[in-house]
């Protein structure tokens, strides 16, 4: 690479059959993780599984928010590394076409058949074996070992606050907005069944009468 790479971004999506699709970037810095900089994303454009679609959305919003002069998303990196192989750069590529990205390198992060990393490739095909050479092999494997683990750990708390609400929106006449403002005030489903008439009132939008029916509702195993 002409320049050092001190700043590498990683990105990786991860979905449950396609459904509840959320994608990690994981920062490093002078070959260090930088976790204040993490970042997560739900997919908004993608209903089914589509990996390329979903990894284009994250990259365009990254640099969207990065225009918007949001100080979480700079500075800009010096290295794009994608969980993936050519068809995933690919879609990176042509996202951040005719951006301040366009001419970042990107490369995507590919295993083996035994789940391991192997190499990194560009969006022509062209691969870097990296698996002879310990240090960076064990470097690169970190860093999509790590987007991994964060792209995982968000999908099973969205899957749970998921699980939460529609545990509560079972009770008649507690919609999603009740639901959410609920969990927002409560935290859990269990403390949500714990509280009083007058702790559930005090959650903006919920009425005495709300409150004493939401009451009576989780008290009859609902």
């Amino acid at each position: 690479l002409p320049v050092l790479p001190r700043r590498m971004e990683s990105y990786d999506i991860s979905h449950t059959g396609g459904a509840d699709q959320v994608a990690s970037m994981v920062v490093f810095v002078d070959g260090r993780p930088l976790k204040r900089d993490y970042r997560r994303f739900q997919i908004q454009s993608c209903g089914g599984p589509d990996d390329y679609g979903a990894m284009a959305e994250v990259l365009e919003r990254r640099f969207r928010r990065y225009l918007d002069g949001d100080g979480k998303f700079s500075p800009l990196p010096d290295l794009l590394l994608i969980d993936g192989g050519r068809g995933q750069v690919g879609a990176v590529r042509q996202a951040l076409r005719g951006t301040a990205l366009e001419h970042v390198p990107t490369f995507g992060m590919v295993k083996d058949d035994h789940h391991r990393t192997r190499a990194i490739v560009d969006d022509e095909g062209g691969e870097i074996a990296i698996n002879r050479h310990r240090n960076i092999f064990t470097f690169v494997t970190n860093i999509q070992d790590e987007t991994h683990r964060y792209a995982n750990d968000y999908r099973k708390r969205a899957m749970k606050k998921k699980s939460y609400a529609a545990t509560l929106t079972a009770i008649p006449g507690v919609g999603e907005k009740t639901s959410a403002a609920l969990l927002a005030h409560f935290k859990t489903v269990a403390a949500v069944k714990a509280a009083s008439i007058s702790d559930l009132e005090e959650v903006k939008g919920i009425s005495h009468a709300k409150a004493e029916m939401l009451y009576n509702a989780l008290r009859n195993g609902i």
